[in-house]
């Protein structure tokens, strides 16, 4: 169990969120990079948010089956620390950068449903810096569909014997008012939470990433 459960917010779009998460102690801050989403930045939007994010805080940056030029362009301009493939991307789909990654899981997705399937799964991307285990929706991320609680607990099982794979994030469906409770139950290396922070898509409320920071404190 980590000392601590580390916090993503995914999905930033201003400059003012930027800056409040970075208060408020957020440990990484995600970029959206797929078109069907409503917080899909452009590369210079990108840009600009990204050099908002001082040392000791990770960027992070977010797509969904893209074409590998598309990362590569992204690569060369914003500069990420951590690439987040989020789609039906294979495990060379996701080495051929040579920079480090995590794999985002709908979990309760065909195939998914499992735990043996999540299992075996997971095990593919064994160099992926983190698994995401996200909820399963016909959209990709920030949908706030949470996962089933059971299936991640039988997956952690599997791995307690394993403190060589990559740790766990828990995302989808995280809120103010159940991040305690979730983190209570799983004990995940970190939690990602976008659409509960937000009054709308891609605008944050610094409030309520205040409230769940606090929320998360005290659980």
């Amino acid at each position: 169990m980590p000392a601590r459960t580390r916090v993503k917010i995914c999905g930033f779009t201003r400059e003012q969120d930027i800056d409040a998460a970075v208060r408020l102690g957020a440990d990484a801050l995600g970029f959206v990079f797929y078109p069907k989403s409503p917080r899909m930045l452009s590369t210079d939007q990108a840009a600009r948010l990204r050099r908002r994010i001082p040392a000791f805080v990770q960027s992070v940056a977010l797509f969904v089956n893209a074409d590998p030029d598309f990362v590569r362009d992204i690569l060369a301009h914003v500069h990420p620390d951590l690439l987040q493939f989020h789609g039906e991307e294979s495990p060379e789909q996701c080495r051929i950068y040579a920079h480090p990654y995590m794999k985002a899981f709908r979990v309760g997705a065909p195939g998914l449903d499992s735990v043996q399937g999540l299992y075996q799964a997971c095990l593919q991307y064994s160099d992926a810096r983190a698994w995401l285990m996200d909820g399963y929706h016909d959209a990709y991320g920030g949908t706030g569909t949470a996962f089933d609680a059971q299936l991640i607990l039988g997956l952690q099982q599997r791995l307690e014997q394993c403190p060589e794979l990559p740790p766990l994030i828990l995302a989808g469906g995280m809120r103010i008012d159940n991040v305690a409770q979730r983190v209570g139950l799983h004990r995940p290396y970190a939690v990602d939470v976008s659409s509960g922070v937000e009054d709308a898509p891609g605008l944050k409320n610094a409030d309520k990433m205040a409230q769940f920071m606090a929320a998360l404190t005290a659980g």
